[in-house]
């Protein structure tokens, strides 16, 4: 990738390793050294980036990935189900200065294990983010936080983010809720209003006000508001 080398030659705190044709010769000048840093172009000659990938997230620490891709915006949002870095073609070189700081602000705070993780959790739903999350790698400034899904009580929409409520804290993550919703396992939460759903099984009761409007008890003791448009299906849930 010529362009990529000239770009990366505005960052002079990297040193080249090398760079290779495929996945095959890749392998094999990864065997030989330790790097931090691989761009990964995911249509290779011979075999998809995506299979070398695979092999490098078991490696217990393995090197930080960055996708180099021309992929539609539905297979994008598979890397940032994951907290993935990625760059489109034709490069960008601001998008590169920020893939690249975010890299070495993850391998100051040593991250390379939490990003194996994360890593795996991408290549073993065979890059496009289709099975059901069991958890959501959420991306910090220079971390990785694995989040379980079993430990998430209800969820917000926050804009482009959403807010991950769990026990006594909140995490941001940068997905919409409705993207989010698709990933989950179905059954296991429910819509309560247009920015909000919540676990089924932290569901307590439901009240109606005299203003009209719905409030939902949680277990934990929060109470959360319910449209009217999805107040039938809780009643419905609940039992009437």
């Amino acid at each position: 990738m010529l362009n990529l080398r000239l770009a990366m030659a505005a960052h002079p705190g990297w040193l080249l390793a090398g760079e290779c044709g495929g996945a095959a010769s890749a392998r094999a000048a990864l065997a030989g050294i330790d790097v931090d840093l691989v761009f990964l172009d995911i249509q290779m000659p011979g075999q998809s980036g995506l299979v070398l990938a695979r092999e490098l997230s078991r490696l217990r620490e393995p090197p930080l990935v960055v996708f180099v891709t021309a992929y539609s915006a539905h297979a994008i949002e598979a890397f940032e189900v994951h907290a993935l870095d990625y760059l489109l073609k034709p490069l960008d070189d601001a998008r590169l200065a920020q893939a690249v700081e975010r890299a070495a602000s993850m391998l100051r705070q040593r991250q390379r294990e939490a990003y194996g993780a994360a890593l795996r959790g991408f290549v073993d739903a065979d890059g496009d983010g289709a099975q059901s999350l069991d958890t959501i790698s959420v991306r910090s400034v220079g971390r990785i936080e694995q989040v379980k899904v079993g430990d998430i009580l209800r969820i917000e929409s926050a804009g482009n983010y959403v807010e991950l409520r769990l026990a006594g804290r909140t995490v941001l993550h940068r997905m919409t809720l409705s993207r989010l919703e698709s990933l989950l396992a179905p059954g296991e939460f429910v819509r309560v209003r247009r920015g909000t759903i919540v676990r089924r099984s932290q569901i307590a009761g439901m009240e109606t006000r005299g203003d009209g409007t719905y409030w939902l008890s949680l277990r934990n003791g929060d109470l959360v508001a319910v449209s009217e448009r999805y107040a039938g299906a809780l009643k419905a849930f609940l039992g009437g």
